[in-house]
């Protein structure tokens, strides 16, 4: 079967008052095959929670998850937020993206 190639693009670093978060400049998948977008946040304060948002072309950004720590079920676009143990990481994975997911994705804390 034959998939489109798509580009995700992932804000690269935002501050926001005492914490930084930083993100890769852009990821690329196929059609229905998985991706891993990452977060790092390492001076993340032990009351924060981790927020991801997306944001599609032509739109202002909309509200994914949150989450402490642990793994969370994203039903839109369906997938997974991980916040590692230590909370100084985060991944969001999108089971099977489809070429509507093509957006700017951003984490924050």
């Amino acid at each position: 079967m034959d998939f489109l190639s798509f580009l995700l693009v992932l804000l690269t670093a935002v501050a926001v008052s005492r914490a930084q978060v930083q993100q890769e400049p852009s990821a690329e998948t196929s059609e229905g095959t998985g991706i891993n977008i990452t977060c790092s946040h390492p001076n993340i304060q032990s009351n924060d929670n981790i927020h991801w948002y997306r944001q599609l072309p032509g739109r202002g950004p909309a509200f994914i998850a949150s989450a402490f720590k642990g793994s969370k079920e994203v039903p839109d676009p369906e997938g997974w937020l991980c916040v590692s143990a230590d909370r100084r990481s985060s991944a969001l994975w999108l089971a099977r993206p489809r070429l509507g997911d093509a957006a700017v994705y951003y984490c924050a804390v």
